[in-house]
């Protein structure tokens, strides 16, 4: 049976609409443009006051968990984060917190994120990548920065950023590529073990 390949975005907007909901969505559509592909877009505005409470795992309720299982279980990752005082909200890297250590080891990652101006555009190399370095996943080559001057009407509008959103999933497809037809192999091995 073939498997159908399963790319899934978190977009750590608190507000809706969001910029960074916008991204991931332009994003994912870029990617299944490239390859067949099951998509999926977690919203961190929509599960936000389910996690807030949350110490365990084990007290979230079922929406927070079916989204943190839909990341673990995703074949390729895309991340989009607002960027608040220089780093991803607390509520953002604490979905990440409930995520398992394990889980997404060797997933290809694609970053990005959105901020008020460019003065804040290393986020991605300096706080995300080493998140995710923490879960050893790859992180594709090139990360995605977006401002506020490059969407109009709630759609991204800047030729250059879309340019690059184009750049980054072109560098991403030789991995994530890789990784799909690693998963046959690595499931029957998971199953020997």
């Amino acid at each position: 049976m073939k498997h159908t390949t399963r790319i899934v975005a978190v977009s750590g907007g608190l507000q809706r609409p969001s910029k960074a909901a916008t991204l991931a969505e332009h994003l994912l559509e870029l990617i299944a443009h490239e390859m067949p592909c099951e998509k999926h877009l977690i919203e961190m505005s929509l599960i936000a006051p389910q996690l807030a409470g949350a110490v365990l795992r084990s007290q979230l309720p079922c929406t927070a968990e079916r989204a943190l299982v839909e990341v673990e279980q995703a074949d390729v990752v895309v991340v989009v984060t607002p960027v608040y005082r220089g780093a991803y909200s607390g509520l953002f890297k604490h979905f990440f917190d409930f995520i398992d250590q394990d889980a997404l080891i060797d997933k290809p990652v694609l970053l990005a994120a959105t901020g008020g101006s460019e003065r804040h555009a290393l986020v991605i190399d300096h706080q995300l990548r080493p998140l995710f370095s923490f879960f050893q996943t790859r992180t594709m080559p090139l990360g995605v920065y977006a401002t506020d001057k490059d969407f109009a009407e709630g759609r991204l509008r800047n030729g250059a950023l879309l340019e690059r959103a184009r750049l980054a999933v072109e560098r991403a497809m030789p991995l994530v590529t890789l990784a799909r037809h690693a998963l046959p192999r690595l499931t029957i091995e998971a199953h020997v073990a």
